[in-house]
């Protein structure tokens, strides 16, 4: 793909590949459909299903391929009547797709090496879907495409903890690529799926929300590589540009589990559907969505990043209202390092419960391995590396816990005093002592002029070697 002068980066290579992988994934899932089901017919006309226009190694090429995916496959997909879940799947993919490559000899290639993958065999799946985990785990090199990726340890013990049921409608309202997805389907199967209608019942429990195209398809494609049957109920869509007083009981969870993006602002106007919390901070937004779609006694685990906890304004009435409405009762404090090479900032899991006011928040302060400064795409953080949070957490009543010199708790009296600041330091860590401040601008100062000096005569050193 990288010798197509149509495809320009990564990203665009990766959307690429996931079209076709969806094509490919599908089409493996129908033969098997239509082997099990007597009635069964493929939402995906007969002549653009994969068996039939790609599985053949010698198969059309070149311009005949090119002209066949873009005056043909793109355009009959991409109208293609909603007449089922399954259709209106293959429908949502293939509105945003589009075909980057202009070699149709290049394509081919792809092709042949994708059609040796058998999406039927339990163990070439599993293998590709270990392929599939790496190239979301390698999105930094796809622009900003890595802000949808949240390390799989923190996606893992967030599912661990909030241990999500079969029949539990759980929700993820900026879905990215689908990571709390999958695991929670992995620690399902895991753990109670024990009969078809319990697969059966999981799969209808769950919800999902994107809104940019990329890894909309990304998600999708991975629902069908996890073997979800018709992951329709991945929506492409903004959850936030609905007014919040618009989400009714009827579309209120049970289990919430996401990493909203931070960082960003929401287009003009959008803060007019949060009257409440008029402001365009995105993770300000989905916190006080996330409140407004929990049932009670609805359950949800969030990653927010150091200043929801410290910020001001908006984001102190958001607070106030997070703990009168929810019982905030564990907040993880991780390391700036965890989320490298997407961002270098403090974030926090918080986990809550609707229904009952916070009456005291226990913090847990996660550090770094021994012998390791910080995590890194190469050395990341593993879900070991949490298990001594989870040996405290005291199982699904979180009983027995106790303060260590990682854990302390703070009374909700305590945060009122504090105007409903949550960045509350481990109070059994002794602050390094950075010395008097008076001292140290002193000694900034004197360096500065030393730079300063230094560059004077290095400018003059050039100057005069320039004019002879």
């Amino acid at each position: 793909m990288r010798k197509d002068v149509g495809v320009d980066g990564d990203a665009q290579r990766l959307s690429q590949l996931v079209w076709m992988f969806f094509l490919k994934i599908i089409d493996d899932q129908d033969e098997a459909l239509e082997f099990t089901r007597d009635d069964y017919v493929s939402p995906i006309p007969i002549h653009l299903q994969w068996r039939n226009w790609a599985a053949d190694p010698e198969g059309i090429t070149g311009d005949e391929l090119q002209d066949f995916v873009n005056t043909q496959l793109f355009p009959t997909l991409k109208e293609l009547p909603a007449t089922s879940p399954r259709a209106r799947v293959v429908r949502s993919v293939f509105e945003d797709a589009y075909n980057y490559m202009k070699s149709g000899q290049l394509m081919r290639q792809v092709i042949n090496k994708i059609s040796e993958v058998d999406f039927n065999s339990l163990s070439e799946r599993q293998h590709f879907g270990d392929i599939y985990e790496q190239l979301l785990n390698d999105l930094q090199n796809a622009g900003n495409a890595g802000e949808y990726y949240t390390p799989r340890a923190v996606t893992a013990f967030m599912v661990q903890q909030i241990d999500p049921k079969p029949g539990e409608i759980l929700m993820d309202p900026a879905c990215g690529t689908g990571g709390f997805l999958t695991c929670a389907l992995r620690h399902m199967r895991e753990h109670y799926v024990k009969r078809p209608e319990d697969e059966a019942k999981m799969q209808a429990s769950l919800r999902a929300v994107e809104k940019k195209p990329l890894p909309h398809m990304l998600c999708t494609t991975n629902m069908l590589l996890h073997n979800i049957e018709e992951p329709s109920w991945v929506k492409h869509d903004n959850t936030l540009a609905r007014p919040l007083i618009s989400w009714t009981k009827g579309e209120r969870v049970d289990i919430i589990l996401s990493n909203p993006p931070f960082g960003g602002k929401e287009e003009d106007g959008i803060e007019n559907n949060f009257p409440q919390f008029k402001t365009r901070e995105t993770a300000d937004l989905f916190l006080a969505l996330i409140i407004r779609l929990l049932n009670k006694n609805g359950r949800a685990a969030v990653v927010l990043p150091d200043g929801s906890l410290f910020g001001e304004g908006i984001k102190t009435r958001l607070k106030e209202h997070l703990l009168t409405e929810c019982n905030l009762h564990t907040i993880v404090r991780l390391p700036n390092s965890v989320f490298k090479p997407y961002a270098s900032i403090g974030t926090n899991l918080l986990f809550f419960e609707k229904g009952s006011p916070t009456e005291e928040v226990w913090y847990w302060e996660h550090r770094l391995p021994e012998a390791q400064k910080s995590y890194s795409m190469t050395k990341p953080i593993r879900l070991e590396h949490l298990d001594n949070c989870t040996a405290w957490w005291g199982g699904p009543k979180r009983a027995g816990r106790v303060e260590s010199e990682r854990a302390w708790k703070v009374s909700i009296d305590t945060i009122r005093e504090r105007g409903f600041n949550l960045d509350i330091k481990n109070p059994h860590v002794v602050e390094d002592d950075w010395g008097d401040p008076e001292t140290l601008l002193n000694d900034l100062t004197k360096t500065e002029a030393s730079v300063e000096s230094l560059r004077a005569e290095l400018k003059s050193i050039l100057a005069e070697a320039l004019a002879r």
